[in-house]
């Protein structure tokens, strides 16, 4: 369903990507952009088409996923509210690697490539920003490559719930709310449904993580970081 959303009224404005632009480019931003409300499940692109722009992410979250052996999904990352998505397929001019697929009720903006590459060319920050980020993706796949290639799937399962308390995080809450099915947490994590409800019970019982439903609250961050053997 198409929504009007002015990018001046946007509220990830100032800490996007087209932050820096003067407010006569951001209008003509908003005139020539196409903003998009999906329902929670719904598809935004898929793997194997053909970018023909970028996607910013006004609001929900979004999950990144490729299809492995026997079309068994897996989770790469979970994005949100600012996020570009397609960045790397867009600029390396291939076919996209992954699918995005929204959690949340969300609402997406479609910039199309000339008017994308156009920004770019006028305000070079964009370009600096973009591989800044290219760098960090980079990065968080290789870490994820020596997670699943090392840890045992107790320490990837803590790992991953300490990545989504990031992503579900709300300023003002003493608890972050985690509400991602079973399935998804295992196609993040790379096991089995079972596993993860069982390692679940585990860290409930170790009063960690407390349970309601399909919603994960997460009691004690600095235990799960033992248990990810993380840190920072």
């Amino acid at each position: 369903m198409l929504v009007d959303i002015k990018c001046q009224d946007c509220p990830v404005h100032k800490g996007s990507y087209f932050n820096s632009l003067d407010p006569c480019d951001l209008r003509d931003l908003w005139h020539k952009k196409t903003c998009y409300y999906y329902k929670k499940g719904q598809v935004i692109f898929y793997e194997g088409k053909r970018p023909l722009g970028i996607y910013c992410i006004h609001s929900g979250r979004i999950k990144i996923s490729k299809l492995g052996i026997e079309g068994k999904e897996q989770i790469v990352r979970i994005a949100q509210a600012g996020d570009l998505l397609g960045l790397r397929s867009l600029i390396s001019g291939r076919n996209y690697a992954n699918s995005a697929t929204t959690i949340d009720d969300s609402i997406v903006c479609f910039i199309n490539k000339r008017k994308f590459y156009q920004t770019t060319i006028r305000y070079p920050e964009i370009s600096t920003r973009i591989m800044l980020t290219l760098s960090k993706l980079l990065e968080e796949a290789e870490q994820k490559i020596t997670s699943m290639a090392q840890k045992p799937v107790r320490e990837r399962l803590a790992e991953a719930l300490l990545t989504l308390n990031d992503v579900f995080h709300s300023d003002g809450c003493p608890n972050t709310v985690i509400s991602l099915s079973r399935e998804d947490l295992a196609n993040m994590v790379g096991t089995a449904n079972e596993t993860v409800i069982r390692l679940l019970s585990e860290f409930k019982e170790e009063k960690m993580v407390a349970v309601k439903g399909r919603k994960i609250f997460i009691l004690d961050k600095k235990g799960l970081q033992r248990v990810a053997k993380t840190y920072t």
